[in-house]
């Protein structure tokens, strides 16, 4: 949950608000099975080498039909307040 007075995060599971999404680019796996992410949607989303992203999968009939880029520190903070409030709740009983 985000608390008051804090920003909404960019990408939440529980948004009611309608999201926006857009194709950012296409790339190609090369023979080792890297990809490269282009310069240019690096620096918009202030990556830089070292930097984890998270791969989130999903699957429709049994097989992966999307793969999902998130930052790791958004991911950590998103599941934070995704928990917390369920943590609370169990400890409570």
């Amino acid at each position: 949950m985000v608390k008051k007075g804090e920003k909404d995060p960019c990408c939440t599971p529980t948004d009611k608000k309608a999201s926006f999404c857009k194709l950012e680019s296409i790339i190609s796996v090369d023979e080792r099975g890297q990809m490269v992410l282009p310069k240019e949607l690096r620096d918009k989303i202030n990556i830089s080498a070292g930097g984890k992203l998270a791969v989130i999968s999903w699957e429709k009939d049994g097989k992966v039909c999307c793969l999902s880029l998130i930052k790791a520190e958004n991911l950590a903070e998103m599941t934070k307040d995704l928990l917390a409030p369920m943590m609370k709740e169990a400890l409570a009983k």
